[in-house]
């Protein structure tokens, strides 16, 4: 299957680079609640003051330096606002330039900010996300004359190219390129209303967190209360947008990609 024509491999690279930056492309295709209208709020959790000793971050990160990847002397990084163009090459000299076609244009960083901030909570509004919109269906199955409706294994399908890609990225690579931008995401994630938080804490908190996605028995059950499938189980219609991409992706593909961010969270914790 072809990278740049492939909505889900779009998609989940992006996380990769960004929730891991990581993360990515992760989410925001195939949300089994298709998005409905509604107001975008870029509005984070408050922030519960004197819970946590704010002389240092949990998980500090080591500046960037030289690499194989960044030969030569570092030149300056741009400014937050005039950084699109810059982190866009960056992000082609390791996906190549098929990953140009399906980011936003503007405003790249603040959006993978928001967008990893977002993946423990329930919806990631589509305007914050740092790629548009793809085509696709949601597979759903029915089963028997019971009128029960089950997630088709099809969709699981879907994600094999995704799953593949992922799992022979070059994480070295990646995280040297969020070493040498971290300093433009903490800034967007101070922005974001976060003055005294650190975004690699919170990058690692967001991999814990989908870390510890169930594992459901398959197939999963749905229901069609209204309009919209939910599943059935409601503890897994309670799950954050994050963990219910990686149900969607079906237990074994969900599997290596654990694995992956287990990988990745050693390289920046």
């Amino acid at each position: 299957m072809n990278f740049v024509n492939d909505p889900d491999v779009k998609l989940l690279v992006l996380i990769v680079l960004a929730a891991g930056l990581a993360s990515a492309f992760w989410y925001f295709r195939d949300n089994l609640l298709p998005p409905v209208d509604e107001p975008v709020i870029i509005q984070p959790e408050p922030v519960v003051t004197g819970s946590r000793d704010q002389s240092g971050p949990t998980h500090p990160l080591a500046p960037s330096r030289s690499s194989a990847l960044f030969d030569g002397e570092l030149v300056p990084l741009p400014a937050l606002d005039d950084s699109d163009s810059y982190f866009l090459l960056a992000l082609i000299d390791i996906f190549g330039p098929g990953v140009g076609r399906v980011l936003v244009s503007e405003a790249l960083i603040d959006k993978c900010v928001v967008t990893v901030d977002n993946l423990t909570r329930s919806h990631v509004a589509e305007k914050i996300r740092p790629v548009g919109r793809l085509s696709g269906t949601f597979g759903v199955a029915a089963a028997g004359s019971d009128g029960q409706f089950y997630l088709s294994s099809d969709n699981y399908k879907r994600y094999d190219s995704l799953v593949n890609l992922i799992a022979r990225a070059d994480l070295e690579a990646i995280t040297a390129m969020y070493r040498r931008f971290y300093p433009l995401f903490q800034e967007s994630y101070a922005r974001l209303g976060y003055p005294d938080g650190y975004f690699n804490d919170r990058v690692v908190e967001v991999i814990d967190h989908l870390l510890i996605t169930p594992i459901p028995d398959e197939p999963i059950r749905l229901v069609r209360p209204h309009v919209l499938y939910e599943f059935a189980d409601a503890e897994l219609q309670t799950l954050s947008s994050g963990q219910k991409l990686l149900l969607r992706m079906g237990n074994e593909h969900a599997a290596k990609i654990k694995r992956v961010l287990h990988n990745l969270r050693a390289l920046i914790a």
